[in-house]
C-alpha cells in the first residue's frame, strides 16, 4: 500500500479536478486488492463508471473515486477535510464510510440523509453484486456477500439486480 501520508492536502483554493480525484485514489489504494484478488482500483473504476452512467455529477463521481478511502485506511479523515474538494463531496464521502462496528441500519440511513450519496453506493452495490465478480469467490463467501447485498438494497430503498 501507498503511505498515505505522502499524499499532501491541498487547500481548498486548488480544487482537484475528477481527473485529479482519480489518480489520487488510484495512488492511494495501490497494492490493494479486492476479495477476489484484482486491484482494488478496478473496483474504484468500476463505481465511478457506474455513477456516470447512472447521470450522476461530477461531485458524486469524485465521491465514487474516494468511497472506500477512509473505511480502507487510504486517505486520513484529516486528509479529506482539507483536501480541495468541494464540501458535497466530503459529505458523501464520509457517509459512504462504513464505521467499525456500526449497525448496517445506521449507516444506510446516513446514506439516505445524505444527498447524492445513494447514487453512489447503488453503484457500488451494483459492482459489488456483479455475478462474474462473485463467480470467482468461494461459495460461502458468494452467498454471505449476496444476501448482506440484497439486505442494505432494501434499507435503501433499491430494487434489486
Amino acid at each position: 500500500m501507498t503511505d498515505r501520508h505522502h499524499l499532501t492536502p491541498l487547500t481548498p483554493l486548488t480544487p482537484l479536478t475528477l481527473a485529479e480525484v482519480e489518480a489520487l485514489a488510484r495512488a492511494a489504494h495501490e497494492g490493494q486488492t479486492d476479495k477476489a484478488g484484482r486491484p482494488y482500483a478496478e473496483h474504484l473504476a468500476a463505481v465511478a463508471e457506474g455513477v456516470r452512467a447512472r447521470g450522476g455529477s461530477d461531485a458524486q463521481q469524485a465521491a465514487a473515486w474516494l468511497h472506500d478511502s477512509i473505511e480502507d485506511d487510504a486517505l486520513t479523515p484529516a486528509w479529506l477535510e482539507s483536501a480541495g474538494l468541494p464540501q458535497s463531496v466530503k459529505e458523501m464521502v464520509l457517509a459512504l464510510t462504513k464505521r467499525p462496528g456500526e449497525p448496517v441500519e445506521e449507516y444506510t440511513a446516513r446514506i439516505l440523509a445524505t444527498p447524492g450519496a445513494l447514487l453512489v453506493k447503488e453503484a457500488d452495490l451494483a459492482h459489488n453484486a456483479d455475478p462474474a465478480r462473485l463467480a470467482v469467490l468461494d461459495a460461502p463467501t458468494r452467498e454471505r456477500l449476496s444476501v448482506k447485498y440484497l439486505y442494505v438494497r432494501s434499507l435503501l430503498g433499491l430494487k434489486a439486480p
